[in-house]
């Protein structure tokens, strides 16, 4: 059974940084891609930033560009997002995601396996 458990949401304020964590289990790391979406009330998921686990190639969203890092510890099978720099428009609820496809992984529906959220509010 495939589980992904993410931690390291909470509140801070405007400029002030976090790092989430995403512990997998019951998949072939190698074999997938991993992904950081996030989701504001009343929006769409957006994708935030992904990683080749094979390899550790990564990329981000325009949005986050500049700000936000993604990157592993393949040993742990566990995916970091260290985001600086926040602002109150990145407050939202952050999930990890895993797919075996290889298109389309900019969109939410290319994943086959999400954890359940973890919530990121930003104040001014």
């Amino acid at each position: 059974q495939v589980r992904l458990v993410e931690s390291g949401g909470g509140l801070v304020q405007a400029g002030g940084s976090l790092r989430l964590s995403c512990a997998g289990s019951g998949l072939t790391f190698n074999s997938h891609h991993m992904a950081w979406f996030r989701q504001a009330p009343g929006k769409d998921r957006e994708f935030v930033g992904g990683i080749r686990w094979s390899g550790g190639f990564t990329a981000t969203s325009d949005s986050v560009k500049g700000r936000f890092t993604i990157s592993r510890a393949a040993a742990e099978n566990t995916l970091f997002l260290q985001m600086n720099s926040l602002k109150p428009e990145d407050t939202a609820v952050y999930y990890c995601a895993a797919t075996s496809r290889v298109f389309g992984l900019t969109t939410a529906t290319a994943y086959e396996y999400w954890g359940q959220g973890t919530q990121v509010t930003v104040s001014l």
